[in-house]
Formats: structure tokens, sequence, C-alpha cells
């Protein structure tokens, strides 16, 4: 369980928090969720563009680091996603009304990079997949 808000684990403001819930994390996972309104930033009348996965994929693993730094009593810091590999969705559009479920688990961390392999499921069938390079500057990294 994650004890603290969404809002404060990502350095994201609205519209750009993309995602409704964190709902657990380890030393090496973290699973959050979203519900595609119909107001979703997104929407369109075909649904939200399954590429978006990539998004929620990149706010998930920062939700991860997040979720590590509140715990250690750190602040929450920006990251960058570098790029992904192998993205496969099974459909072109996620449906409105549909929840979505993000898992991201570390494959490997060092000096503030990562990588993290990414599912996302609906209804218990994964709808997406890919494996996202972030990094994480240290905090006083490219200051003077």
């Amino acid at each position: 369980m994650i004890p603290w808000p969404i809002e404060r684990l990502l350095p994201h403001a609205a519209p750009m928090l993309l995602l409704d819930e964190a709902l657990r994390y380890d030393e090496d996972s973290v699973t959050a969720a979203v519900t595609l309104g119909p107001d979703h930033l997104f929407a369109t009348p075909d649904g939200v563009p399954a590429h978006l996965g990539i998004e929620l994929m990149a706010q998930t693993c920062g939700i991860w680091a997040g979720a590590h730094a509140m715990a250690s009593g750190g602040a929450v810091r920006v990251g960058y996603l570098l790029g992904s590999r192998r993205y496969t969705a099974a459909r072109p559009w996620f449906r409105i009304g549909e929840r979505l479920e993000i898992t991201a688990t570390v494959v490997f961390r060092d000096q503030g990079m990562g990588v993290f392999d990414c599912l996302i499921f609906s209804d218990g069938e994964t709808v997406a997949e890919a494996q996202l390079s972030v990094y994480q500057p240290d905090q006083d990294e490219g200051k003077p």
C-alpha cells in the first residue's frame, strides 16, 4: 500500500498527471492505475490512443521513485524518460471507461539511470508492454 496521495509522489501538475491511483510499491516494483473518463486530457471519440501508454508507464516509474524518496524522508525529484524498447499494444485505443493498471519492475538501477519492465493490464489482460530507460539526476546536478 502506498500511504501518500499520488499528487505528492509525482512532480506533475494537472492536467499532465495522467494517473488516478498509486496502488502499491516495494523495493523492486510499483503498480498504479487510471480510469479513462470522457474528460481525460487525451480522450477522443475513439478512446485514448494506445501510444499514450508510454507516458502512463513513465509516470508509474516516477511513482516508484517518489515513494522511495518519501519513505526515506527525501524530496520527490524530477526524472526523465530517455526512451523505450519494444513498446507494443494489443490494440490502437484504450476505451473510455476502462480501468488500466500499470506495473513497473526494476531491471537495472545505477547512478540515476534506471531500466524498468512495464505492463499495462485491463481486466487482467495485458494490453501494452515495454521496457523504459529513465534518468533521475542528483538533486544538485547541473547547478553552478
